[in-house]
């Protein structure tokens, strides 16, 4: 069945469809409330004048389609098989951007609070998500030094024969020894956390204040002194809110700027009334969407044996004049850019099947798709959501401000703005969650062909720049043949037990040019230096993303056109050079001994003289006669030119 008889053949219900091209893979992911009319729009001679969508009719070979009850789960499906599928004529996401939770292990024997970028059905509580991302680390460091509740990794479901460095500064209550704290006392301070964590300020103070009364009634002064403590952290943290808060608004707020095929999103998360974090979002290249899925708006309703009538494209053209684009995002008439189907777009990705989504989100445009996302993100999260598009006021204000910033956004990616060093690292930190700024970057490779002359590179990068001064390279000395996970763990076992001896002080991160067999490697010789808080991370060749040990199931996915991504990729690829640069001079440092040692005549000495003379083997091999007499006698001349003649292959003869 050819694509003009599956389309005569699609029904006329919701459903989403698949476009694949020549090789099977899908390019264009839609939905649509009647498939039938929808797919037939494509093939309109009004559409296909649309240079994007003339190029997806042009590569689909095939359709693919499946229906479904109504089009919230249109939406839902349309949203999960891109995700997957990555279409390149459709809008994508590029920025994984996650932000982190506050996770309380209610499971445990002994509970403990951890910082998480990933929510799982395990048991325990999370709260968040936080912003800015540093937020949820401070609220931990906080419930450490009030509560003394633990995030440590230590096993705390048996007993341990001494507590850690926390409990002996007063970080921890040390429910890892027998006898230093009590199963009740424990379970208090994880009710006093959950209280906090949770927003229960006056019933937290209340329940302090009680228990610093009945402590004080006790003559325990130093318990009721802790309390006390309690209580003045608590009213400094409702003194610091009060004065922040402006209004009780929960809103995501979007802005753009578009120019010359190029785009930049600003999302500014408002929190409380606050604006607590702002993200950025950049396309350099947009996908080739097609206008019908811009247009993705509800028809009106046709004959399924007539096509789409006329009304259909009134609608379509409707859909792109409605919008009011504001005057910081104009767009010339001659570009084939639409707002509404890159919101449309960008907000279901962004909000379906996510753990929390605000309560209001303001977008610049308005979208056909914006009544059904609306209705399907309150059924959900099961509170109203609002996706309005503000026309004055304060929220228009807003609108505007995220413009600027796009605008400005814009300028400093595609102008070929740097960013400072400075914002660079701290990009770096919260992407890669290190406990302090990186300042010093040590980065190692592994070279060899097949197993032989096996050597590593280890270049540093220090405040912004490379240390070409700091670098070093390695001979394996330990493994024979092929296996670079071995030859990782003897090259960083060298160099840090080294550094161990030497009393010199460890990098901020190392970065390991490799993937995840790689990165445990040098885990494993860290471990066994007992270096068990290095920050140490590998980013993979081919996928361009970058794991963090500790979190190996959660890899930072950076935007290509990230400064981290290419600081990152500038170190790995200095380090590839590096090992292979070191590695050719090992093989020619070989070839030499194996060829020009084998010429009658010539012995270490006159080899010294010839490499030092004419700087390498090649420049040997193409030297003349005369030229090679200036250095040795002519019969040693003669033979050297004998035994590379001998050793070129003879050319074909011309047919």
């Amino acid at each position: 069945m050819d694509l003009h008889q599956k389309i005569r053949a699609l029904p006329a219900g919701p459903g989403v469809y698949l476009f694949h091209d020549a090789d099977g893979s899908v390019i264009y992911v839609g939905k649509a409330k009647n498939l039938r009319s929808r797919v037939r729009s494509y093939f309109l001679e009004a559409a296909q004048a649309n240079a994007k969508t003339g190029s997806l009719m042009r590569e689909a070979v095939d359709l693919e389609y499946i229906t479904v009850a109504n089009e919230h789960e249109a939406l839902a499906l349309e949203n999960n098989l891109i995700k997957q599928r990555k279409p390149r004529f459709n809008v994508l996401l590029r920025d994984d951007k996650t932000y982190p939770y506050v996770k309380l292990t209610l499971g445990d024997r002994y509970p403990k609070v951890l910082v998480t970028r990933r929510v799982r059905k395990d048991g325990a509580i999370y709260y968040g998500p936080y912003f800015p991302g540093n937020l949820a680390y401070r609220i931990v460091d906080l419930i450490h030094r009030t509560f003394l509740v633990p995030s440590c990794k230590v096993d705390l479901s048996r007993y341990h024969p001494r507590p850690c460095l926390q409990y002996y500064i007063h970080r921890c209550l040390g429910p890892c020894v027998e006898g230093l704290t009590t199963p009740d006392l424990y379970a208090e301070a994880v009710r006093d956390v959950r209280l906090m964590l949770e927003g229960h300020a006056a019933e937290l103070e209340k329940s302090l204040e009680q228990r610093m009364q009945s402590a004080a009634a006790n003559e325990q002064f130093e318990l009721a002194g802790r309390y006390r403590d309690l209580v003045i952290t608590l009213h400094q943290l409702q003194e610091k809110q009060r004065m922040a808060v402006a209004s009780d608004d929960d809103a995501d707020v979007f802005g753009f700027h578009y120019e010359k095929g190029m785009l930049a999103a600003n999302l500014f998360h408002i929190r409380n009334g606050r604006i607590v974090d702002r993200r950025e979002f950049f396309w350099e290249d947009l996908p080739e969407f097609p206008e019908a899925q811009v247009l993705e708006a509800p028809l009106h309703e046709t004959n399924p044996e007539e096509g789409p009538a006329a009304s259909v494209l009134d609608s379509l053209v409707e859909a792109t004049a409605a919008p009011a684009i504001p005057k910081f995002a104009e767009i010339p008439a001659n570009e084939k850019f639409s707002p509404a189907a890159f919101f449309s777009a960008l907000l279901k990705q962004m909000y379906i099947d996510q753990q929390y989504v605000p309560r209001n989100i303001y977008v610049p445009v308005d979208f056909p798709d914006r009544a059904p996302l609306t209705e399907l993100l309150g059924e959900h999260t099961r509170h109203k959501v609002e996706i309005a598009v503000p026309q004055r006021g304060e929220k228009r204000s807003l609108l505007d401000l995220a413009g600027q910033n796009a605008k400005q956004s814009y300028d400093q990616r595609f102008r070929v703005l740097q960013p400072s060093i400075l914002v660079t690292q701290e990009a770096l930190q919260d992407a890669l969650s290190l406990p302090v700024l990186p300042e010093r970057i040590e980065c190692f490779d592994i070279s060899h062909i097949q197993g032989a002359e096996t050597v590593a590179s280890m270049v540093v990068w220090e405040k912004g720049a490379m240390n070409k001064s700091e670098y070093r390279k390695f001979q394996v000395k330990s493994v024979e043949g092929v296996d670079d996970f071995a030859s990782m763990r003897e090259v960083v076992t060298r160099r840090y037990r080294r550094l161990q001896e030497e009393h010199r002080p460890m990098p901020s991160l190392i970065l390991i040019d490799g993937g995840l067999g790689q990165l445990h490697a040098a885990a494993t010789a860290l471990e066994e230096l007992s270096f068990t808080s290095q920050p140490l991370a590998a980013i993979a060749k081919r996928e361009e993303v970058i794991y963090v040990y500790g979190q190996e199931d959660e890899p930072v996915v950076l935007d290509r056109h990230s400064p981290v991504l290419h600081m990152v990729q500038r170190i790995r690829d200095e380090s590839h050079r590096f090992a292979i640069t070191y590695h050719r001079k090992r093989r020619e440092m070989r070839d030499r001994d194996s060829d020009l040692l084998r010429i009658p005549g010539v012995g270490a000495q006159t080899r010294t003289r010839l490499i030092a003379h004419f700087g390498s083997l090649r420049a040997i091999q193409s030297a003349s006669l005369e030229a090679l007499q200036s250095v040795v006698s002519r019969k040693v001349a003669e033979a050297i030119c004998a035994h590379f003649q001998s050793s070129v292959p003879a050319s074909d003869p011309p047919e």
